[in-house]
């Protein structure tokens, strides 16, 4: 069992002091796959003057963008920080951006749009393009902080997560959550790219995770093993339903997802789906004629 955390005292709009060193805002976007809403976090000690970074601005609300105005008023915003370019995290990067004077940084955006999970939320923005591109290794200094661009696609394959060393602490965006598993939907999510960038975030030892939805992990390293052998597990559970002669996506989900409710059986198909492309291209399953969510699939 995953040992989620759920608890949040929310008021949205409101800044609340989260460490010595951050601040969060959340917005008012509650959702299936926003869980309360996007919290937006500021970095920096907040003195008159000093140099903040703010990371993940969310969604295009003008409440929102106002009350992040408010909470960052008399404070230079140095970087505007976006982990990936899904709905509920980029579009008021840009506005808040140039409302401060800041540039925005971010991996490069997907080359072409994807709406595969049939959510508006994990859509892309089609109109957000970072000022400067990150690659993954960058750091970023500001009035006593040190942030470093930590490349962990898999959520969406520009997805981009930002350690503060200062606090040991990773900001996770949609990479790992507290409340749920993070979603993977091929085409742009990858199973396998998933699970090498959630091996790289258990290998850093961090001692706090701050999701861009939902309260902080403040017991990261059991938490993140279970996350990790949650997939593997669901991977098992894949390769078994292969080995019983189950040929489609549609023929394994009632047994899959058995004790979850049928309106929620489409995104387990996709989340199957991303297990499949996974295994086939490691040559443990084989797809006819090619690895769609509609395929016939087989053991290796």
């Amino acid at each position: 069992m995953i040992p989620f955390v759920r608890d949040l005292d929310l008021e949205y709009g409101r800044m609340d002091v989260v460490s010595p060193l951050i601040r969060r805002v959340i917005a008012d976007n509650p959702g299936p796959f926003t869980f309360t809403g996007t919290g937006t976090y500021i970095v920096g000690r907040g003195q008159t003057g000093a140099g903040v970074a703010v990371i993940d601005p969310g969604p295009l609300d003008e409440t929102h963008l106002a009350a992040l105005l408010a909470a960052v008023e008399g404070q230079t915003v140095s970087h505007v920080l976006v982990t990936h370019s899904h709905r509920d995290h980029a579009p008021l990067a840009r506005p808040f951006a140039e409302a401060v004077g800041a540039p925005v940084l971010a991996a490069r955006p997907p080359a072409r749009p994807v709406h595969a999970s049939g959510a508006p939320d994990e859509d892309d923005d089609e109109t957000f393009a970072p000022d400067i591109v990150l690659a993954g290794g960058e750091t970023l200094d500001g009035d006593g902080w040190t942030i470093e661009a930590m490349a962990t696609p898999g959520h969406a394959s520009n997805h981009m997560a930002f350690v503060l060393r200062e606090e040991n602490a990773l900001f996770s965006g949609d990479h790992v959550m507290g409340w749920s598993t993070s979603v993977v939907v091929p085409p742009d999510g990858d199973m396998a790219a998933y699970m090498a960038s959630l091996e790289a975030v258990i290998a850093r030892g961090f001692e706090t995770l701050w999701p861009t939805h939902g309260p902080p992990i403040t017991e990261p390293a059991p938490f993140l093993e279970a996350y990790r052998r949650h997939r593997l597990e669901r991977e098992s559970q894949v390769l078994a339903r292969l080995a019983a002669g189950d040929r489609r996506i549609a023929d394994m989900i009632p047994t899959l997802y058995a004790a979850v409710d049928p309106r929620l059986w489409p995104a387990a198909s996709l989340s199957v789906w991303a297990h499949l492309i996974a295994l086939e291209r490691a040559g443990r399953a084989r797809a006819a004629p090619e690895p769609a969510i509609d395929a016939d699939w087989t053991l290796a």
